[in-house]
């Protein structure tokens, strides 16, 4: 019933991408702490980079668990459910790290995304995830469901902030400098968003 692919190419990729909704999962390594589990689907806020290694737009919202667990331990499972068409399971185990504003290495990766205008989302990181186990699964059990089109309503949101009114929101929020088990969140203040650029 399930597979293990060496890496992310073909078939499996094409899958990947044409999914308008995924999931990532992570938790601290304080066995009493609080598992995260998230919905991401904002069309072309995620890419794969290569082979073995896939990235995603992390955009503004009330708390910042994903960006604490990944910088404590790293551990990620990213997760992508076929709703239409023949029945699949996705999951991509693996290392994660936030790539804050400041680092060097963001221009060049938001070079990569060039499906989505990042500005009105509030962009505050690049979750970038080195797939060290990749599976299929049958999917038997998961509904059909079908897709009409991305909410306008986080876009509608947060494009009325700047980079000041940004980080003044996520400092008023007191699950997104920390997360909920007190670890080390989103470091504020947002530096400024730099432009894209080829990587």
């Amino acid at each position: 019933m399930g597979k293990t692919h060496e890496r992310i190419d073909g078939r499996l990729r094409t899958f990947i991408e044409e999914q308008p909704l995924f999931f990532t999962a992570t938790a601290p390594l304080d066995a009493e702490g609080t598992v995260n589990l998230s919905p991401k689907g904002v069309s072309g806020s995620f890419a794969v980079l290569d082979e073995r290694t896939v990235a995603y737009l992390d955009f503004a919202g009330s708390n910042a668990e994903t960006v604490a667990h990944l910088r404590e331990n790293g551990r990620i499972t990213l997760m992508w459910c076929a709703f239409q068409g023949p029945p699949n399971i996705v999951r991509v185990h693996g290392r994660g790290e936030p790539v804050f504003r400041d680092d060097p290495r963001f221009p060049g990766l938001l070079g990569r995304f060039t499906g989505v205008d990042p500005t009105p989302h509030g962009l505050r990181a690049i979750i970038v995830v080195t797939a060290e186990l990749i599976r299929d699964t049958c999917g038997f059990a998961v509904p059909f469901m079908s897709y009409d089109e991305d909410r306008s309503l986080h876009a509608d949101r947060f494009a009325r902030e700047d980079d000041e009114s940004l980080s003044e929101y996520f400092g008023k929020k007191p699950d997104i400098g920390t997360s909920i088990d007190g670890l080390p969140g989103l470091p504020l203040p947002l530096p400024a968003l730099p432009a894209p650029s080829p990587e």
